[in-house]
């Protein structure tokens, strides 16, 4: 569903044949890559397309990655257990 939106939303939704292969991630970052790739790759067919997709936010990149692991912790925020005893 969510790999088709920038094709119903200009309208061409049987125009083009996608084929793309995307790795890491869960399934719904993976579709979100997805869609951000068919965007832009729509955007290089016809830059008439930009406002349309613009206004539904699926030409901007997702910034948000992974935090880092801090030292003396389990995870990136996680502590280890504290114990009493």
């Amino acid at each position: 569903m969510l790999i088709v939106r920038p094709f119903e939303l200009i309208n061409q939704a049987t125009e083009y044949d996608v084929r793309c292969s995307v790795k890491g991630g869960g399934p719904t970052g993976q579709a979100g890559a997805m869609v951000h790739g068919i965007s832009k790759a729509l955007l290089l067919f016809n830059e008439e397309f930009k406002s349309t997709l613009k206004t539904e936010k699926l030409t901007t990149r997702d910034s948000r990655s992974v935090e880092r692991k801090k030292p003396g912790r389990k995870k990136a925020r996680r502590s280890f257990q504290f114990s009493k005893r």
